[in-house]
Protein backbone atom coordinates (compact mmCIF):
# COMPACT_ATOMS: atom_id res chain seq x y z
CA UNK A 1 0.00 0.00 0.00
CA UNK A 2 1.53 3.40 -0.66
CA UNK A 3 2.20 6.35 1.65
CA UNK A 4 -0.97 6.92 3.43
CA UNK A 5 0.23 10.50 4.96
CA UNK A 6 0.53 13.72 2.77
CA UNK A 7 4.15 14.39 2.67
CA UNK A 8 5.30 18.26 3.87
CA UNK A 9 5.26 19.55 0.49
CA UNK A 10 1.77 19.15 -0.35
CA UNK A 11 1.03 19.55 3.22
CA UNK A 12 2.18 23.18 2.53
CA UNK A 13 0.39 23.23 -0.52
CA UNK A 14 -3.41 22.72 1.25
CA UNK A 15 -2.49 25.11 4.25
CA UNK A 16 -1.23 27.92 1.88
CA UNK A 17 -4.74 27.12 0.14
CA UNK A 18 -6.72 27.06 3.06
CA UNK A 19 -5.07 30.83 4.37
CA UNK A 20 -5.79 31.89 1.55
CA UNK A 21 -9.22 30.71 1.24
CA UNK A 22 -10.13 31.68 4.66
CA UNK A 23 -8.72 35.59 3.93
CA UNK A 24 -10.96 35.75 0.91
CA UNK A 25 -14.00 34.69 2.93
CA UNK A 26 -13.32 36.72 5.77
CA UNK A 27 -12.65 39.80 3.44
CA UNK A 28 -16.16 39.23 2.07
CA UNK A 29 -18.12 38.47 5.17
CA UNK A 30 -16.92 42.07 6.21
CA UNK A 31 -18.04 43.55 3.35
CA UNK A 32 -21.72 42.30 3.78
CA UNK A 33 -21.73 42.96 6.99
CA UNK A 34 -20.50 46.49 5.99
CA UNK A 35 -23.18 46.78 3.18
CA UNK A 36 -25.69 45.27 5.29
CA UNK A 37 -25.07 47.01 8.69
CA UNK A 38 -25.55 50.59 8.77
CA UNK A 39 -28.30 52.33 10.38
CA UNK A 40 -31.11 50.49 9.04
CA UNK A 41 -32.56 52.99 6.74
CA UNK A 42 -32.44 52.40 2.92
CA UNK A 43 -30.24 55.58 2.27
CA UNK A 44 -33.04 57.61 1.27
CA UNK A 45 -32.10 61.00 2.66
CA UNK A 46 -34.15 63.22 0.40
CA UNK A 47 -37.14 63.39 3.09
CA UNK A 48 -39.64 61.11 0.58
CA UNK A 49 -41.39 58.45 1.52
CA UNK A 50 -39.97 55.36 -0.14
CA UNK A 51 -42.47 52.87 -2.18
CA UNK A 52 -43.32 49.17 -0.75
CA UNK A 53 -41.53 47.80 -3.40
CA UNK A 54 -37.87 49.24 -3.00
CA UNK A 55 -38.18 48.59 0.79
CA UNK A 56 -39.32 44.78 0.61
CA UNK A 57 -36.32 44.71 -2.39
CA UNK A 58 -33.81 46.21 0.66
CA UNK A 59 -35.02 43.72 2.98
CA UNK A 60 -34.83 40.83 1.01
CA UNK A 61 -31.19 42.00 0.04
CA UNK A 62 -29.88 42.22 3.24
CA UNK A 63 -31.20 39.37 4.08
CA UNK A 64 -29.42 37.15 0.90
CA UNK A 65 -26.47 38.56 2.06
CA UNK A 66 -26.82 37.27 6.07
CA UNK A 67 -27.73 34.24 4.27
CA UNK A 68 -24.63 34.38 2.54
CA UNK A 69 -22.39 35.39 5.20
CA UNK A 70 -23.88 32.77 7.17
CA UNK A 71 -22.70 30.48 4.96
CA UNK A 72 -19.27 31.70 4.88
CA UNK A 73 -18.81 31.44 8.35
CA UNK A 74 -19.51 27.69 8.17
CA UNK A 75 -17.19 27.30 5.75
CA UNK A 76 -15.13 29.42 7.52
CA UNK A 77 -14.87 26.98 10.78
CA UNK A 78 -14.56 23.90 8.11
CA UNK A 79 -11.49 25.54 7.09
CA UNK A 80 -9.78 26.22 10.63
CA UNK A 81 -10.61 22.79 11.30
CA UNK A 82 -9.02 21.50 8.62
CA UNK A 83 -5.79 23.61 9.55
CA UNK A 84 -5.88 22.07 12.90
CA UNK A 85 -6.05 18.75 10.99
CA UNK A 86 -2.68 19.52 9.33
CA UNK A 87 -1.37 20.75 12.36
CA UNK A 88 -2.25 17.93 14.22
CA UNK A 89 -1.46 15.48 11.42
CA UNK A 90 -4.78 13.77 10.32
CA UNK A 91 -5.67 16.16 7.44
CA UNK A 92 -6.21 14.07 4.42
CA UNK A 93 -7.86 11.46 6.26
CA UNK A 94 -11.45 11.05 6.29
CA UNK A 95 -13.42 11.80 10.12
CA UNK A 96 -15.73 9.01 8.96
CA UNK A 97 -13.86 6.20 8.32
CA UNK A 98 -10.52 6.85 8.88
CA UNK A 99 -9.81 6.25 5.19
CA UNK A 100 -7.23 8.83 2.70
CA UNK A 101 -9.47 11.72 0.74
CA UNK A 102 -8.35 11.36 -2.70
CA UNK A 103 -5.79 14.58 -3.78
CA UNK A 104 -8.49 15.65 -6.47
CA UNK A 105 -11.37 16.13 -4.25
CA UNK A 106 -8.62 18.06 -1.18
CA UNK A 107 -7.97 20.62 -4.56
CA UNK A 108 -11.36 21.00 -5.29
CA UNK A 109 -12.68 20.96 -1.43
CA UNK A 110 -9.47 21.76 0.54
CA UNK A 111 -11.67 21.59 3.97
CA UNK A 112 -13.24 18.16 2.75
CA UNK A 113 -13.83 16.41 6.33
CA UNK A 114 -14.51 13.53 4.85
CA UNK A 115 -14.24 10.70 1.56
CA UNK A 116 -16.19 11.07 -1.56
CA UNK A 117 -18.35 7.46 -0.79
CA UNK A 118 -18.74 8.99 2.74
CA UNK A 119 -19.86 12.02 1.55
CA UNK A 120 -22.44 10.52 -0.15
CA UNK A 121 -23.71 8.10 2.50
CA UNK A 122 -23.83 10.89 4.72
CA UNK A 123 -25.82 13.05 2.29
CA UNK A 124 -28.12 9.60 1.21
CA UNK A 125 -29.25 9.56 4.78
CA UNK A 126 -30.54 12.91 5.65
CA UNK A 127 -32.47 12.65 2.38
CA UNK A 128 -36.33 11.64 3.59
Amino acid sequence: MPNRKLDAKKLEYYKKLLLKLREDLVHDIKNMSDSTGGSGDSGDVSGHVQHMADVATDMYDKEFNLGLASHDREVLQKINAALKRIEDGTYGFCLGTGKPITQARLKAIPYAEHCLKYQEELEQSNQY
